[in-house]
């Protein structure tokens, strides 16, 4: 099987990132999947955009911020933030959609709203913290989990590590594209757990991915990904 296709934050190589019109954008490219970040309003939406703040222009064209925590949904999406809701309204769910969730009280929230409209089994939720994870799985045996960091930062063994999150029932973990080789890869296909890459941009770092049988890679440019999947699969080197 080829690698899921995920377009980071939409096609933001080519539209304002986290936007509806960069995720349409990445789906008419052909990607399999769309890559987002998740915060709870200030009225318990699901709201996507990858800071806690939002640069607005106030009165006077001075530059502010408006604090995602504290705005309402309606508020976010006079800046071009859209929600959760809007996303699946606008494009269906019909993809991989794979969130960073960026507050304690998203993640249930997404998988609530997911389930509404039959695609949590088509999630994929990241953290960096295994205990939000591994919390997570206690109510959310429908979606995926999985663990983005860096190499550097996992205190123990890449094995013991890799047996941790399967006992846990994590499904993939997430590293940088110059942190795998094809035998860490293969360390944690032993476990059963699936292997992503992000921040794969260049022809060259996408090709090393599919040589050394990665599942899922990330990259702002749609196109080229795409591109070089497809013609990786047609080849059939898959």
């Amino acid at each position: 099987m080829p690698p899921i296709t995920f377009a980071h934050r939409g096609a933001r190589a080519q539209h304002p990132e986290n936007t509806i019109r960069a995720f349409r954008h990445a789906l008419e490219a052909g990607t399999r999947g769309l890559e987002t970040d998740a915060w709870t309003s200030a009225d318990a939406q699901v709201v996507l955009v990858h800071d806690p703040f939002v640069k607005v222009r106030r009165a006077g064209f001075i530059p502010g911020r408006l604090r995602v925590a504290t705005a309402t949904a309606a508020q976010l999406a006079r800046h071009d933030v859209p929600t959760l809701d809007e996303l699946y309204a606008e494009l269906g769910t019909d993809f991989e959609l794979s969130i960073d969730l960026k507050d304690p009280r998203v993640g249930s929230r997404i998988v609530d709203l997911a389930r509404t409209r039959g695609a949590a089994e088509r999630l994929w939720l990241c953290s960096p913290s295994r205990r939000r994870l591994y919390e997570l799985r206690e109510t959310a045996d429908d979606a995926h989990l999985v663990h983005s960091t860096f190499r550097s930062r996992l205190p123990e063994p890449l094995e013991r590590h890799a047996a941790d999150l399967a006992e846990h029932r994590v499904d993939a973990m997430n590293l940088h594209h110059t942190e795998w080789t094809r035998g860490l890869v293969e360390l944690f296909h032993r476990f059963g757990v699936r292997a992503f890459a992000w921040d794969v941009q260049e022809v060259r770092h996408l090709v090393a991915m599919l040589m050394i049988g990665i599942d899922a890679v990330y990259s702002d440019h749609s196109e080229r990904m795409v591109a070089t999947v497809t013609k990786w699969e047609t080849s059939g080197q898959t």
